[in-house]
């Protein structure tokens, strides 16, 4: 039954969207999730990989967990985004500890490890700051070549930022790992801001799924609560952005997206660190950039898979 599934791994700093996103890549039947990486970012890297455990729990599937890096390749740390996914990670929900223990295999060295035993199968699916997959890449630089893609949630090439006027969560957490992940040559699809910002789902929307999935449909409608009550407050609106899921569904129904093709850098400078910008380097590779997105479609494909769980 795996055999024609498409492998991914996701690398996850699990807060609040990043719970989404990893459910749905555990029950759709499009996806066998080989492993998950834990980074920081939207919480600490020891909550980012205890919270992964506790979701391969949920979802009562044996999913490694491999820990990645703590902190940025080379400035200060940011502070974690408590404000948005709550001080454990999943909104109001208390901290849950998982019976699983992670590989003992560090993330960047794991990453590698799975491409190089399935090469042109594994789609790398980043939806954090992407230190362990700039770490990656220097440990073994000939992943670029075996990995089938890499599907990055980050940046707002268009659109602009949504922790700084100019910044991205992610990027902005790592700017440094960002831009080396920009500069290899492997092309980088980035479903950022210009795309995820497009997608809210509403309360009403988690309620039913609760109704029809009361154990992970229940976890989702519990912690959407708080990133609801955030978004409202800080953004205006009645609902919230699904960033990581649609990530993840852009893997496997990549027609879903309008894309742009552009080369990508990140501004390292202190005025505007994190932004994503075209790129006027000729070396660099072009990174396919969704610019569009059917949202009927992305939030029906989400829905309707995360009902088909328990």
């Amino acid at each position: 039954k795996r055999m024609n599934k498409q492998k991914i791994i996701i690398d996850t700093d699990p807060g609040i969207d990043d719970a989404m996103a990893v459910f749905f890549a555990g029950l759709s039947e499009k996806l066998d999730l080989v492993a998950m990486t834990s980074v920081f970012g939207n919480v600490t890297l020891d909550i980012a990989t205890r919270n992964a455990m506790v979701l391969a729990e949920i979802l009562n599937q044996n999913v490694p967990v491999s820990e990645g890096f703590s902190k940025p390749l080379v400035q200060r740390p940011n502070p974690v985004s408590d404000y948005v996914h709550g001080k454990e990670g999943f909104g109001d929900i208390p901290a849950r500890f998982p019976k699983a223990k992670p590989t003992s295999v560090p993330a960047d060295k794991y990453i590698c490890d799975l491409i190089n035993a399935n090469i042109g199968e594994i789609i790398l699916c980043p939806v954090g700051p992407l230190t362990n997959i700039a770490m990656a890449l220097r440990h073994d630089p000939t992943i670029t070549s075996k990995v089938k893609s890499i599907i990055i949630m980050g940046g707002g090439v268009f659109s602009g930022g949504n922790v700084t006027e100019f910044a991205e969560a992610n990027i902005w957490n790592d700017p440094h790992a960002a831009d080396e992940v920009f500069a290899a040559d492997w092309e980088v699809t980035v479903i950022g801001l210009d795309v995820t910002q497009k997608v809210v789902c509403a309360h009403s929307d988690f309620s039913k799924l609760a109704n029809k999935a009361p154990v992970i449909g229940g976890f989702l409608a519990q912690a959407t609560d708080f990133y609801i009550k955030f978004y409202k407050e800080a953004v205006g609106i009645n609902g919230c952005q699904m960033h990581d899921p649609i990530t993840v569904i852009a893997t496997i129904y990549p027609d879903l997206f309008t894309y742009e093709y552009h080369p990508i850098e990140v501004c390292l400078e202190p005025s505007r660190i994190g932004e994503t910008m075209i790129s006027k380097d000729k070396k660099r590779r072009f990174a396919k950039i969704a610019v569009d997105v059917d949202i009927d479609a992305v939030k029906k494909i989400f829905f309707d898979t995360i009902e088909t769980g328990f």
